[in-house]
């Protein structure tokens, strides 16, 4: 008998595309449609259980093996990190890390320590540490754009999609720090224990997006 596998799908909009794309595979998502007051959701077509979490949480899942497998942003990985494979790039939930200013600013036109306010601290340091740039960060997290228009920070380090937001507060994006979508990952030692069945969805899931290409 085979054995059921469980994943953790981040809430919200990667969950509604995750359930998109398993249903183009063809297993019946009406569990995770229908919760009710479930906590768990067994697809009844496919040994696969779902689990309905928050971001931070399906690496925390993952990692610690009570989930074999959780889609996640690239935004949790790069701020949270952990021991997990990164096994695919699901293609969707597509944005990216930008640095942005108040428009008409000059941010790298003084040797004085910047002050970035970020919701995602990690980030923000793993990046001006590339560039060798000592730099204060201030940790928000509400309404980011807040930091620089209140004279908090020199600037902020955040998730854009369309930069309207952005705009409308008088700031712009000067530069990317990294790009984002949704990623599967695996735990180190299901994929040992459970090879075949994790084999088999990957290699179903790798299928449809590769017709959609």
């Amino acid at each position: 008998m085979s054995e059921r596998l469980r994943i953790a799908l981040t809430k919200g909009r990667l969950q509604d595309k995750s359930v998109e794309l398993f249903e183009a595979m063809g297993l019946d998502c009406s569990p995770v449609r229908n919760p009710g007051r479930r906590l768990i959701h067994a697809l009844p077509n496919y040994p696969l259980d779902v689990v309905l979490a928050k971001a931070p949480d399906v690496i925390t899942y993952v990692e610690h093996g009570v989930c074999d497998l959780g889609v996640v942003g690239k935004d949790t990985i790069l701020e949270k990190g952990g021991a997990f494979y990164e096994v695919l790039d699901l293609g969707f939930g597509r944005c990216r890390f930008a640095l942005a200013v108040k428009k008409g600013s000059d941010f790298y036109g003084t040797y004085k320590t910047r002050r970035i306010a970020s919701k995602y601290p990690n980030v923000t340091r793993t990046f001006f540490e590339g560039k060798g740039m000592d730099v204060d960060i201030i940790k928000i997290e509400g309404s980011v754009e807040l930091a620089p228009i209140l004279d908090l920070s020199d600037g902020i380090v955040d998730i854009v999609e369309t930069g309207a937001t952005l705009k409308e507060n008088g700031l712009e994006p000067i530069e990317d720090v990294a790009q984002v979508s949704a990623r599967l990952i695996v735990n180190t030692a299901s994929m040992k224990l459970y090879k075949n069945e994790i084999t088999d969805f990957l290699s179903r899931v790798e299928r449809e997006l590769g017709g959609r290409a």
